[in-house]
């Protein structure tokens, strides 16, 4: 169920009008949890039988982890808690693609395995799950579930997992962020401004920009890039940098929206990646929740920075290149992954021999300018997760300088990247001077928002993380 189709907007109407109903307020939690399975059943209803275990080896694990008085004890149910998470993510999610690797492809096991469907969704719950067990055990005078009971941690952990606004695509949500909000929510305290502040400039991301430029970066695919010129070549991955900025933040800023609209605040997942001056800012705007869950779960528990330099670069590129390979199941993702962490890496090595400052406008630019471009030609490895399809892309550009330029392509993609880059510039000038008159525009500018959203929306077309 897309978040800009009309059953989205149904089933948002209905939960809104029984969950603050006075009569049922006593079952919010339980009519958020229906609308949760209603909502994620709907793609296939066969893969609610999924989330149910997802959700019951979570609450089993981390019931004993915060009830248990041995450490150790808690220990083991913490070890099993994660190893069930991730072997249910890595059956459903790489089975297929470690069997093409590693047997041979005419084999019954292969056939087997590689024909199993991508559970939507399971990246998120999963990790969610993790965040939930980690951060029990990790509670050790089980501040976050004092005087446990095992109906209400029943009830509370399947809201946390199967909560509608983020279980398909985030943001992730942590467990000792989320709990302390279960409670009962009353109308009145609806924050309507920030709501619709983000629900206004999340549809127009993905309806009016992604979805618009999704029709233009179809030609990206292979072999549709072959026969374009080099220049309609590199606009087009301006295109789809555009495309998955807008489509991502787009719907993580509409979960948030939703999430206000029933009494939750949901962790910031991008801040404006693209005015980024270094591959370390960059993670700190882009994908906000999965930096911070790979940073807090994975890079700290690895040694982090506190074991020396050369662990310190290793276990960047370990985080980065396992957070890549998240993102789907392809070496290709891997290999995205392994890009960034060694840019990472190599940021940190060359801050630390040089410790200088870069200050004046026009150099900060140039590093603006030298992260997007580095970040929007990786973004390749998701378009096309085929290596061979990758090196030709590059070798189309090259070589490709002879063919008709299609300027009405270009166009297309100029057109709806410029609004990218002004919703950026918008910020960094709103970020140096806040109490600019510029700001009393800002009505206006939700208006036209609003007024493209309903004018100038694309067709309609799911949101690219789904995959994941």
């Amino acid at each position: 169920m897309l978040f800009n189709s009309p059953q989205f907007f149904l089933l948002l109407f209905v939960t809104l009008f029984l969950y603050y109903l006075p009569a049922l307020r006593k079952l919010q939690i339980y009519t958020l949890i229906g609308a949760g399975f209603v909502f994620y059943g709907s793609h296939k209803p066969i893969l609610v039988l999924l989330l149910l275990t997802s959700i019951a080896l979570n609450i089993i694990t981390s019931y004993q982890i915060a009830t248990q008085k041995n450490r150790a004890t808690q220990r083991l149910y913490a070890t099993v808690g994660v190893v069930l998470n991730l072997a249910l993510l890595a059956f459903f999610k790489y089975a297929g693609m470690l069997s093409l690797t590693f047997l041979p492809k005419e084999s019954p096991v292969v056939n087997f395995l590689t024909s199993i469907p991508l559970p939507i969704g399971i990246s998120f719950f999963t990790f969610q799950g993790i965040s939930l067990v980690v951060d029990t055990f990790k509670s050790q005078d089980n501040s976050l579930f004092r005087n446990i009971k095992p109906t209400s941690h029943t009830v509370e952990t399947t809201l946390f997992i199967a909560f509608f606004p983020h279980a398909i695509a985030g943001p992730i949500v942590k467990a000792h962020d989320f709990y302390p909000q279960i409670k009962t929510k009353f109308f009145r305290e609806i924050p309507f401004e920030p709501a619709f502040k983000a629900l206004v400039i999340g549809f127009f991301l993905k309806t009016v920009l992604a979805d618009n430029l999704k029709d233009e970066t179809f030609w990206i695919s292979f072999p549709q890039f072959q026969g374009l010129s080099s220049l309609n070549l590199i606009f087009l991955l301006i295109g789809y940098s555009s495309q998955i900025f807008a489509d991502f933040a787009g719907y993580s800023l509409i979960a948030i929206g939703v999430a206000r609209l029933f009494g939750y605040e949901l962790t910031q997942n991008f801040n404006f990646p693209y005015i980024s001056r270094s591959f370390a800012e960059f993670w700190q705007r882009w994908h906000i929740s999965l930096s911070s869950f790979l940073r807090e779960y994975l890079y700290i528990p690895l040694g982090g920075n506190r074991k020396g330099k050369f662990r310190t670069y290793l276990n960047l590129m370990i985080v980065m290149g396992l957070g890549g390979l998240w993102h789907g199941a392809a070496w290709s993702y891997l290999v995205w992954g392994m890009f960034h962490g060694v840019a990472l890496a190599i940021e940190r090595l060359l801050d630390d021999a040089l410790k200088v400052k870069i200050r004046h406008w026009s150099l900060q630019m140039l590093q603006i300018c030298f992260v997007y471009t580095a970040v929007t030609l990786a973004w390749l490895l998701f378009k096309l997760p085929e290596f061979s399809q990758v090196i030709a892309y590059f070798i189309a550009i090259a070589h490709n300088a002879h063919k008709a330029v299609d300027y009405q392509k270009i166009n297309v993609v100029v057109f709806y990247s410029l609004f990218v880059l002004f919703y950026h510039l918008y910020y960094l000038f709103i970020s140096k001077y806040p109490q600019s008159k510029v700001r009393q525009i800002e009505p206006y500018l939700y208006g036209v928002c609003l007024f493209l959203i309903i004018t100038n929306s694309g067709s309609t077309g799911e949101f690219i993380y789904f995959q994941f």
